[in-house]
């Protein structure tokens, strides 16, 4: 197949766009300034110069692919204007560029957090009404609704995956939110998910056929809590003694992953923390 890909360089991105080479797929990425991509174009990628907000500096190279996985969003660190920019007005942009040039597949990559903290009565479903509390899954939220609209309305050929706690293979990731995390119930529980599976599953929605408008929860099988967490990482010491006495929603931040079980026969290669520590896969 013939992949586009936004994000390349980032977390997820420079993970997932090996597989994708490895798997004997042509692969484009779009990046900003080329000199941070040599690597790729080292590796056989065709790697395009453009800006997400301006499709004309890149639609040409649209012309031929098959499906475009957008992963690429300004997680922290960010003003609301530019995140806005880069999560929302850039998605939009983006999908109108492959809807213009007929490209048949768009994969939005997406968070779990856009459910927020309300659901009380057991893991988020993708039907669930979404209440994120935060400007990053907040922008996420408005993104897949336009997308959303794009595809009622125009036919793109929407797949959303909403992505849990991404970790693994060398991902710094759970460290620079363990200081964030020390303030949370020690009992509270987080989905995660490797980024083995993370490239699993955006591979299933990118090559599954006729799953247009399917969004999917992308997790592991077995929910963690902080306090392994820190004890894994022998800063047990670092949780804040206060924080056990807070009240916390059990099901936050937990998803229900049968749809992308039953749908896409996905089966994660880590169902657990564990299993990748133990695989010598973090």
């Amino acid at each position: 197949m013939n992949i586009f890909v936004t994000g390349a360089t980032g977390k997820v991105g420079s993970r997932f766009v090996p597989r994708l080479l490895q798997r004997g797929h042509n692969v484009s990425v779009l990046v900003r300034d080329a000199t941070k991509a040599g690597m790729l174009k080292q590796q056989g990628v065709n790697v395009i110069e453009g800006d997400l907000l301006q499709p004309e500096s890149f639609s040409s190279a649209l012309r031929g692919i098959d499906v475009v996985v957008h992963l690429a969003a300004q997680f922290r660190g960010v003003d609301e204007s530019t995140a806005r920019k880069s999560n929302i007005d850039a998605s939009i942009s983006l999908a109108e560029a492959a809807l213009k040039v007929h490209v048949p597949r768009f994969v939005f990559a997406s968070t779990n957090l856009v459910y927020g903290t309300g659901n009380t009565s057991g893991p988020s479903r993708e039907n669930d009404p979404l209440q994120p509390a935060h400007p990053y899954p907040q922008t996420k939220k408005i993104a897949e609704e336009a997308l959303r609209k794009l595809q009622r309305e125009k036919g793109l050929g929407l797949r959303i995956v909403r992505l849990a706690f991404v970790y693994g293979e060398g991902d710094p990731h759970i460290t620079e939110f363990l200081p964030m995390m020390s303030k949370w119930h020690p009992a509270k529980r987080l989905h995660m998910i490797h980024h083995a599976d993370v490239s699993q599953a955006l591979l299933l929605a990118a090559t599954s056929p006729s799953i247009d408008g399917g969004i999917y929860n992308v997790a592991d099988d077995s929910p963690i809590t902080v306090a392994e967490l820190f004890q894994l990482h022998h800063q047990s010491e670092r949780l804040e003694a206060e924080a056990a006495q807070q009240p916390f929603n059990p099901w936050d931040m937990i998803v229900n992953t049968t749809r992308i079980r039953d749908e896409l026969n996905y089966r994660p290669i880590y169902p657990s923390f564990y299993t990748a520590r133990d695989a010598g896969a973090l």
